[in-house]
């Protein structure tokens, strides 16, 4: 029987709840699964505060430790998670906890942020030289108070178990990002279908890959220049079938193509083409999983046209393959 490797999640007053209990959710039903396999239990859980009384997270609910982090010795951490929340501005300025987070690092097999935690980790010297995400509400802060660090903000988590460095100390985006950081720790801990069950256990859409954007295209907000593309993201998506090139797109709002690309790119993070394969994707998605129709028919309705295109799209941006989708969660 391989011994229990004990998560451990630093809790502090005014942390985000679903920081700490989505992703430590995943780590127990991952046991769950085990057992239900007849397998022992793989994670010890832990919650580790500076005192041993209740901690009130922001939104009301109090939180008990387990233990205290100044007297918890790092060897006996597999992986460490440190949360965000409102409560991040008081722990960037924590100088006993940024220095046990400096001698806990090369101690632990690894060691992640979830939301704003990574401004803590980042206040402790951590992410110097480092690629690392945050909720999008945050990633100017990042970039701003930590110009040594590699913001990238369009992604859900920097996490790679194929990388000694970043499979060692990894960030990811805000709230329910840290239950995708999760599982995919599960899965490199576990395998692929372990993670798979607790996903479907916890009811998860799909486990997301790591480089997948925050936030989905369609939930752009609005406002400045987004509003002069406002009537062509809402025109988009009913008119998949169409002629959705960059040279069409352009002629329908009355601006030449090289306008409309750095509009896009401006204002939404990503040219004309990849917004719309976005859509495409997300429409196939819902089809796939709402409706018993083929591959090829949603591949036609949503203007991929071959069902290989449609393929290719779904193995660039979630790592699974249309099939594979339908018989997983479908």
């Amino acid at each position: 029987m391989s011994p229990l490797r004990t998560v451990a999640c630093l809790i502090y007053p005014d942390v985000m709840s679903l920081d700490v209990t989505g992703p430590m959710q995943v780590f127990a039903s991952a046991n769950v699964e085990r057992e239900r396999q007849g397998q022992p239990p793989a994670y010890r859980i832990r919650l580790l505060a500076e005192a041993l009384a209740p901690v009130a997270t922001s939104c009301g609910i109090r939180l008990c430790p387990d233990a205290l982090w100044p007297s918890t010795s790092a060897v006996e951490i597999d992986t460490l998670l440190m949360p965000g929340g409102h409560g991040v501005e008081a722990q960037m300025h924590n100088d006993a906890l940024l220095a046990w987070l400096r001698l806990a690092e090369p101690q632990v097999r690894r060691l992640g942020s979830v939301c704003s935690g990574a401004l803590v980790l980042a206040a402790a010297g951590l992410l110097d030289g480092r690629r690392a995400t945050t909720h999008w509400a945050d990633v100017d802060a990042l970039g701003n108070q930590f110009p040594d660090v590699e913001v990238q903000g369009d992604r859900l988590h920097t996490y790679d178990p194929l990388d000694p460095a970043d499979g060692h100390l990894f960030t990811s985006a805000g709230v329910t990002a840290g239950i995708d950081l999760a599982l995919a720790l599960v899965e490199a801990d576990l395998g692929r279908a372990l993670a798979l069950a607790v996903a479907q256990r916890l009811v998860m859409f799909l486990r997301r890959p790591g480089d997948q954007a925050q936030f989905s295209p369609l939930l752009a907000p609005s406002g400045g220049a987004r509003d002069r593309l406002a009537a062509l993201l809402e025109w988009i998506p009913a008119n998949l079938t169409g002629d959705l090139s960059i040279e069409a797109l352009a002629e329908r709002v009355h601006m030449t193509p090289r306008t409309l690309c750095r509009l896009f790119s401006r204002e939404l993070g990503m040219g004309p083409g990849r917004y719309v394969e976005r859509v495409r994707l997300e429409a196939a998605r819902s089809l796939l999983l709402g409706a018993r129709t083929s591959v090829a028919t949603v591949a036609r309705l949503t203007g991929f046209g071959h069902p290989e295109n449609m393929r290719r799209a779904f193995r660039k941006h979630l790592s699974v393959s249309p099939q594979e989708l339908t018989a997983r969660f479908g």
